[in-house]
């Protein structure tokens, strides 16, 4: 087998797993909240986009296919699903977040390489990667103050579960629009964000209006 077509057989194998992980994620936001259907479709979406995002990772780094661009983009989807995905230990006692800290450090290096890569090589500033560098960096400070805080952390688990996994399905929904060129120009990568943000203000503002974001989903 050669390269050109093991690159063939993992690009189709990511196709693959990013269309599961777009239906059932919005299986997961569609369902009510802490249902079977949720938690069911909810692990789905997470395995699925898991494996797509580690298959993106190395299709950027074959011959021909060569990419910083998607390789930080894929590191950039990871930890928002990772991350979701363990939030919902912050609820435990005993959890370690020592993890949790390497994500947060990780995805700001990887925002901050988003910011500055463009301009050191072409000097000029990629406005997609800058602004979903800002994105990354903002959500890797937020953690490092929040990991800081046990006790503020698990009051908020829901809001960082929510979050993190709504921001994980913008990703793939972002990444789809902008292969398929559904969207003309740069307002196919902020555009979903643009939806996702409306859509996780709307859950934040339910959340603040009962009074509680520690019961269990």
């Amino acid at each position: 087998m050669t390269i050109a077509q093991l690159a063939k057989i993992l690009i189709l194998t990511h196709a693959g797993f990013g269309g599961i992980a777009l239906i059932s994620g919005a299986i997961s936001l569609l369902a009510k909240k802490g249902t079977v259907l949720h938690k069911k479709s909810g692990k789905l979406f997470f395995y699925t986009m898991l494996t797509s995002t580690i298959l993106s990772l190395a299709i950027a780094n074959m011959p021909n296919h060569k990419s910083s661009f998607l390789f930080c983009i894929g590191i950039f989807s990871s930890y928002f699903i990772i991350g979701g995905f363990r939030s919902l230990n912050y609820r435990k006692r005993n959890h370690s977040v020592r993890a949790d800290k390497f994500l947060a450090y990780l995805i700001i290096v990887t925002g901050a390489a988003m910011m500055i890569y463009p301009v050191l090589l072409d000097k000029k500033i990629d406005i997609v990667l800058f602004v979903f560098g800002l994105i990354a960096l903002i959500f890797g400070v937020i953690d490092l103050i929040l990991l800081k805080n046990l006790k503020k952390l698990k009051k908020n688990w829901l809001k960082i579960h929510l979050s993190k996994m709504i921001s994980g399905y913008v990703a793939a929904v972002t990444a789809f629009v902008v292969v398929n060129e559904w969207i003309p120009g740069v307002w196919a990568w902020f555009t979903p964000s643009i939806f996702g943000t409306v859509y996780l203000a709307y859950w934040f503002f339910k959340l603040q209006k009962k009074g509680s974001v520690t019961k269990p989903t």
